[in-house]
């Protein structure tokens, strides 16, 4: 997620679930190649398995960035064609990029031409404009788009159940308006069981989670990991190990001496502290938690003790400190 997934927000998650595979946000190839911003590759080697997203359609400059990811560590090289915003749509890569499926085919050849790690899509179920008569949204379509990449060496899907309609909604609409059509991912499977087919969408419990499992390959979490990381631990207990379990305190000092360390080196408070905000959301003291965590006068003095501070609201009228531990891993 753009300006959400940065190297700061996936440290954090890791926290959460040690196994799950963390994406960066997506990465366009101009800012590598040409803007140099280069620390877009930058991770901590605790976010492994970690795979970065890119967003592009020359096939030339995906391959090159792809290059320069493996050499960096990453595990996993993906490329965009499901975002549906403006932004994305006027540089012509992103969901528009789904009525090329061709292109998209020559781009995954050309990636997997110059590295070694794995290739993957992210996509969704079609795409809608004005005027195209439905063209790029039917199962027909889809099942032509995923033999084309399936053809051009892609073994694993990432597939957001929804059609992105370019021009009319906002990306948020996007994720809402459109209405989750599971059924389509389902047939992809049956008619591909080869293919490592990966569902996103809508997902926000557990129960809903190990549904899809029961015929899926994976799922994918994104904004519902972000409100509420707890939920990535929950998955972590349930898919990977039944006797997982983290303290609360734990990650919240393990981030505030990984802020630390960043502030020192002259980043901003507020870049690391953002990510904290929705951690404890609905709890007794997350409303004072939040408001400690974004008082802008005091993250201008980059005092990473303001994280401790914050996390000492949690909570406090109702628990000791030191049942936080034990609260979180019933939770569980």
């Amino acid at each position: 997620m753009m300006a959400w997934t940065d190297k700061h927000c996936r440290f954090l998650h890791r926290q959460y679930t040690p196994s799950a595979l963390l994406f960066t946000e997506m990465v366009t190839t101009g800012a590598l190649l040409h803007g140099n911003q280069t620390h877009l590759l930058d991770h901590d080697h605790c976010e492994h398995p970690v795979a970065i997203q890119l967003g592009g359609n020359d096939p030339l400059a995906l391959a090159e960035c792809a290059a320069m990811a493996e050499e960096r560590g990453f595990g996993e090289v993906n490329i965009n064609v499901g975002c549906p915003s403006d932004r994305v749509q006027k540089g012509t890569f992103g969901a528009c990029l789904m009525r090329e499926p061709k292109l998209v085919a020559d781009c995954i050849k050309a990636m997997r031409d110059q590295c070694s790690i794995p290739v993957t899509v992210k996509c969704r179920t079609g795409i809608q404009t004005k005027g195209d008569n439905n063209e790029f949204a039917t199962m027909t379509f889809l099942q032509q788009f995923i033999r084309y990449i399936a053809d051009a060496g892609c073994k694993r899907v990432y597939l957001h159940a929804r059609v992105a309609v370019l021009g009319g909604l906002s990306p948020a609409q996007n994720r809402e308006i459109p209405p989750l059509t599971m059924e389509k991912a389902q047939n992809i499977k049956d008619l591909h069981p080869d293919l490592e087919l990966i569902v996103n969408g809508g997902i926000t419990e557990l129960k809903q989670a190990e549904e899809l499992l029961s015929w899926a390959d994976g799922i994918m979490i994104g904004r519902a990991a972000y409100h509420n990381p707890t939920f990535l631990s929950q998955l972590e207990q349930k898919i990977y190990d039944p006797d997982f379990t983290c303290s609360e305190e734990e990650i919240v000092n393990r981030y505030q001496n990984y802020a630390q360390r960043f502030l020192q080196n002259g980043d901003r408070l507020h870049s690391l502290t953002k990510h904290l905000l929705h951690c404890f959301n609905g709890r007794p003291g997350a409303r004072r938690f939040r408001q400690i965590l974004s008082d802008q006068a005091r993250l201008k003095d980059n005092d990473s003790s303001l994280i401790a501070e914050a996390f000492n609201q949690v909570n406090s009228k109702n628990n000791p400190k030191e049942n936080y531990a034990k609260q979180f891993t019933q939770a569980l």
